[in-house]
This record gives structure tokens, C-alpha cells and sequence, in this order.
């Protein structure tokens, strides 16, 4: 965990960057939540612990302009995208446990983001970094033709 960081930055009035350590005393929460895959599987009453989407946002001091944010993991070149409503929503963080274990590297650990309103794909792994833009940019799935905002409920699986 030494070489690890978490940033955020865009459309924000402070700049964040955090390590391992720092971003570990941030407050936590916990969010008992439904997880649904695309490929039509779902897995549920999920406890995720962490830090909150909003947490972050309020350090950060978003600016007003920012409608969307950018997700970026550490594998290289991948990203997600998302409506800043979605990733505002009162349910969504930085998870770093599941079901009161560590989320293992496979799935997506040391931390990834959950938002459970949203199809998994947007729930980034090995999250680095996120971006709050004035305009939506497609991530690496969006590309290729996942849907935009992937809400389950409505089965946005693709454009």
C-alpha cells in the first residue's frame, strides 16, 4: 500500500490526494445494498463499509458547473463515467470491506466504489481517481457501447 493514492480533482475547489493511511481516517460508513451485474445476476443485502461518495465531494468543495464524473482505475486505461446525482446518491462510497472482510484484488480491492443504483460496471475497481466534469465523457465500457448511465431498474445495458 505503500505506492497507493487516491485523487480527485476537475471542476473542485481544493485538489484532494490522499494515502493508504489517510484516506483510512477519513469518517466511514456502512450501506447494506443490492449489487447487480449487467449479464443479469445480482447479489443481495451486500454490507459494504467505507468512505462516502458524499465525504469526498464536500472535502472537495465540487463546484456547481460539475454535472458528471470520471472514475479511473489502476488497470491501466480504464475508466467509468456517471451522473453526479448517481454517484451523490446517499448510498454510494469507496468501499475497502464486504461482508466485514477486505475486498480481495479479484474484486476490485483495496477499494472500489459501489453505487448500487446503478448496474456494477459503474461501481469502479481499483479505484485511483475521480474527475468532476461540466460534460459526460464515456468511460472504457461506454465505449464500446454499454449505456450511459446503466440504471438497473430500467435495464440500460446498452445504447
Amino acid at each position: 500500500m505503500r505506492e497507493w493514492r487516491f485523487t480527485a480533482g476537475g471542476l473542485v475547489e481544493i485538489e484532494l490526494s490522499y494515502t493508504w493511511e489517510e484516506f483510512q481516517k477519513l469518517p466511514r460508513v456502512n450501506v447494506y445494498a443490492d449489487f447487480h451485474c449487467v449479464t443479469r445476476w445480482s447479489k443481495l443485502d451486500n454490507l459494504w463499509e467505507g468512505v462516502s461518495t458524499r465525504e469526498v465531494i464536500q472535502r472537495a468543495g465540487v463546484k456547481p458547473q460539475a454535472k458528471f464524473v470520471l472514475l479511473y482505475g489502476y488497470d491501466s486505461g480504464w475508466t467509468t463515467n456517471m451522473p453526479l446525482e448517481h454517484f451523490a446518491n446517499p448510498d454510494a462510497l469507496f468501499a475497502d470491506r464486504h461482508d466485514d472482510k477486505p475486498i480481495s484484488p479479484e474484486h476490485g480491492g483495496p477499494l472500489r466504489l459501489i453505487v448500487p443504483r446503478l448496474y456494477a460496471w459503474k461501481s469502479a475497481k481499483w479505484v485511483k481517481r475521480v474527475e468532476f466534469l461540466e460534460k459526460d465523457q464515456a468511460g472504457y465500457w461506454e465505449e464500446g457501447g454499454y449505456h450511459m448511465v446503466g440504471d438497473p431498474w430500467k435495464e440500460e445495458r446498452y445504447r
